[in-house]
């Protein structure tokens, strides 16, 4: 995607010479193209969440997001007898887009990314199992049994925008080779963190719309086979496969992710090719002509590449604050806190996250250099264990795993604010830590070309 600079060379307002575009237009510009962005949203939308619960106006609070949405159709109430509420409908609707982002991403690292090469994925993904398996048993020893043991998820998560964002702070300051890792390390979290839903949090089954939604998802494939290209029937199907889904008792996110994974990640077209026959048009070229060069230019970028550019701005700046706005909400009652306090549940989470993630992935990685690999060239064990914490920083996935994990809210709002405290405990950590073990300006914010070239591959 073309960066602000871009932009402002151009005939735009943004690039004018006007006082709204040099002082406004622009600057805003230039925060969304910035990895801490979305991060400082979300921050913004926690904040908000955690004032207005604990306002005067708290009831209005819960009031609000357990809104009743009753959707008929005839005689047929959408997911089931008494509809949606409006939380549901952010966790269970505005989510699966979310996870279908995340579905996208994976799916591009596998078949271009940093993840299709072996030999490169293998440390990242050996730090990742152990930055999910230790943070699971630091949790189920202080929640051994009982309905507190099915919060085992919980801690084994990592919020990308929130380590991508605290790792951008430091700019020069880490190599980014750095970010690199984290970003891959994240990603097959990410795949844990899916496999465990799935998994181990799905609801009682319903056999007859889970056969709708595999029976569709088979359609989705068989429509890909044959090179259908139209995205209007992809969205189409993609709606009912997720209502499916929904009603399956599988969550519905995880029809999100499915999809993600099953779009295409090569292009129709090679861009030579593409650019080729662009530069073969006539010199006053027909609205039929310039369509079809529109065409094979749009053709010749996957379609995860634009579907993820198109969607990753609504998910990163809308739904994920909503998430946060929905469901951080927490009542910090002195007796709440008390009770925090002195829970297993509590502290299973935080030392789970902000011990058991980077002692997990500093273990694991400690470990498989003892069998012939390498830490990154251009990083130090410091610097390693500083983004260990920073994967520590659990929030959103976290949170999301808590509200499968307990319907009481009681332990789920003790869950989160363990999450809190570990996610803020986890971020100022990393931050000191790559702070004190990187030198300012040691570090150009270019990838190294052999990882910058694969990337572009």
């Amino acid at each position: 995607m073309a960066g602000p600079e871009y932009l402002f060379q151009r005939e735009t307002f943004a690039g004018g010479d006007r006082w709204l575009a040099r002082f406004v237009a622009r600057p805003i510009l230039s925060f969304v193209h910035r990895e801490v962005a979305s991060s400082v949203l979300l921050l913004v939308a926690a904040t908000t969440a955690l004032i207005w619960a604990n306002s005067p106006w708290s009831q209005s609070y819960f009031d609000f997001w357990h809104t009743h949405i009753d959707l008929t159709v005839g005689g047929y109430h959408v997911h089931g007898d008494h509809g949606l509420t409006l939380e549901a409908l952010v966790n269970d609707g505005l989510m699966a887009l979310f996870f279908f982002v995340v579905g996208l991403e994976i799916k591009r690292e596998l078949v271009t990314g940093y993840l299709s090469s072996l030999r490169a994925a293998t440390l990242p993904a050996i730090a990742a199992i152990g930055g999910m398996v230790v943070p699971a048993l630091f949790y189920v020893v202080f929640n051994p049994s009982g309905e507190a043991a099915s919060g085992w998820g919980i801690p084994m998560a990592t919020d990308i925008a929130f380590a991508v964002g605290v790792v951008a702070l430091l700019g020069t300051r880490v190599p980014p080779i750095l970010k690199l890792f984290l970003l891959t390390l994240a990603i097959v979290d990410d795949i844990g963190a899916i496999a465990v839903i799935a998994i181990f949090y799905t609801g009682d089954l319903d056999f007859r719309w889970l056969a709708v939604a595999v029976g569709l998802t088979l359609v989705v494939r068989m429509l890909a086979l044959m090179k259908v290209w139209a995205l209007e029937v992809y969205w189409v199907v993609g709606l009912v496969i997720w209502y499916a889904t929904l009603e399956s008792g599988v969550h519905a996110t995880i029809a999100g992710v499915v999809l993600g994974l099953l779009t295409p990640a090569k292009p129709l077209l090679d861009r030579v090719q593409a650019q080729d026959m662009v530069d073969h048009l006539p010199d006053d070229p027909s609205v039929e002509q310039v369509h079809q060069a529109s065409f094979l230019v749009q053709e010749s970028v996957p379609v995860t590449e634009r579907l993820e550019s198109l969607l990753h701005p609504f998910t990163a700046f809308l739904i994920v604050p909503i998430f946060a706005l929905a469901n951080a909400g927490i009542p910090l009652s002195s007796e709440t806190l008390t009770d925090a306090a002195g829970s297993p549940v509590t502290w299973g989470v935080i030392l789970g996250l902000v011990v058991g993630k980077p002692l997990g992935i500093a273990a694991f990685t400690w470990v498989a250099t003892r069998f012939g690999f390498d830490l990154p060239e251009g990083m130090n064990w410091p610097q390693f264990v500083g983004m260990g914490f920073a994967a520590g920083i659990g929030f959103t996935v976290s949170i999301f795993i808590t509200g499968l994990a307990f319907d009481n809210d009681g332990i789920s709002d003790l869950a989160k604010i363990g999450i809190l405290v570990a996610s803020g405990a986890a971020g100022g950590a990393a931050l000191a830590l790559l702070w004190f073990s990187g030198k300012r300006g040691a570090h150009t914010e270019v990838m190294p070309e052999e990882h910058h070239a694969h990337d572009e591959s």
